[in-house]
């Protein structure tokens, strides 16, 4: 999660609102790291957990991120659930929920939804501390 933390200070740095993420494989070592570029980029799907995810499958050189974990500085929302899911990632680690948008069990729960395919495992609030303070102090600094 600290490196997931770093990479969501990359973003804030950028203007970008402080999320990151990072994709690790079976045996932890680091395979992707992502963090917020939409307004970098201007690309509105551009958020850390589908840029970490699109790098980890180019690296790994195909989509199938089995035994693959994501671990993200906030609860993914609907689109990144969907990506996680269309992704096969067979475990979610996030910080901070997110009451307005979150997907994995704040607001919805795409992610342990039976009517899916795919649900991988969800472990949450790892830092939540951390990872709030970071995007409360973005927010107010704006």
């Amino acid at each position: 999660m600290r490196l997931a933390l770093a990479e969501a200070e990359r973003a804030a740095r950028s203007g970008d609102v402080p999320v990151g993420a990072v994709v690790l494989d079976q045996g932890g070592e680091l395979l992707a790291v992502g963090h917020n570029e939409r307004e970098l980029t201007g690309d509105p799907t551009a958020h850390a957990e589908v840029l970490a995810i699109r790098r980890a499958a180019e690296r790994l050189g195909g989509w199938r991120l089995t035994d693959c974990t994501l671990v993200v500085t906030l609860e993914p929302c609907t689109m990144c659930a969907g990506a996680v899911v269309q992704s096969r990632v067979d475990r979610v680690v996030y910080g901070a929920r997110d009451e307005k948008a979150g997907a994995a069990g704040s607001l919805w729960d795409v992610l342990r939804d039976r009517r899916l395919n795919h649900r991988p495992e969800v472990i949450t609030g790892v830092l939540a501390e951390a990872c709030a303070q970071q995007l409360t102090t973005f927010f107010r600094d704006r």
